[in-house]
């Protein structure tokens, strides 16, 4: 029982950490909602752009939030 514990751990810390370097190295990503086609359609039929990502096509990535999140609170105690 521990053994698999301790995989699971494990792998669950490998995937961590290849995401924070993944937001590290390419802090944007491609938008969800409209998934990077930068309009996405409305109920009606009509394109418009997309409000999420403002019409860009990509955005910040959470993973990049957080890091940016905790940097600004770590200088934020430190002065």
């Amino acid at each position: 029982m521990t053994t698999i514990l301790l995989l699971a751990s494990l792998t669950t810390l490998g995937y961590t950490a290849c995401y924070l370097a993944l937001c590290a190295a390419s802090p944007w990503g491609r938008c969800r909602r409209c998934r990077g086609a930068r309009y996405h359609r409305t109920a009606i039929g009509t394109r418009r752009d997309c409000p999420r990502c403002d019409g860009t096509g990509i955005r910040v990535r959470i993973g990049r939030r957080l890091i940016d999140h905790i940097r600004a609170e770590y200088r934020d105690g430190h002065r």
